[in-house]
């Protein structure tokens, strides 16, 4: 399943997202990763949570981050959930057609390693592509 919180710059996106992730840490069976452009949120994730940080990485487009995303699932098959912070800071560049694509191949990758993405990011929800509206929380 891939989930999507859409909302303009200090709306709280990144509360909710940690949030969220401390709450599933409480019920999960798996492990959950929480990618970030930065450090700066690491001390407000309950401790079992993998934290990993982007700002080392150069991720320029969509298919970079798949290949990101897909070498964090290879190193472990017991990842349950993945909270992403802030989509629109990771990937450099990201048009309504490359996130389309993106949604996707995340579907594909939550369908066959059995993880859910929960991904929240920069944009106006009125004006987001159908295909993130219908993913929307």
């Amino acid at each position: 399943m891939v989930k999507f919180i859409a909302g303009k710059k200090g709306e709280g996106k990144t509360k909710r997202l940690i949030d969220m992730a401390n709450e599933t840490i409480k019920t999960t069976d798996g492990h959950i990763v929480f990618i970030d452009t930065d450090k700066r949120h690491i001390y407000d994730l309950h401790y079992d949570i993998r934290f990993v940080e982007t700002g080392d990485f150069p991720i320029s487009n969509y298919r970079e981050f798949i290949g990101f995303i897909c070498g964090i699932l290879s190193q472990n098959s017991d990842i349950t959930e993945i909270f992403v912070d802030g989509l629109t800071k990771i990937v450099d560049s990201l048009d309504s057609e490359d996130l389309v694509k993106l949604i996707e191949t995340l579907k594909n990758l939550s369908k066959n390693n059995s993880v859910e993405f929960i991904i929240n990011m920069n944009c106006d929800p009125d004006t987001a592509p159908e295909q993130l509206k219908e993913l929307m929380i």
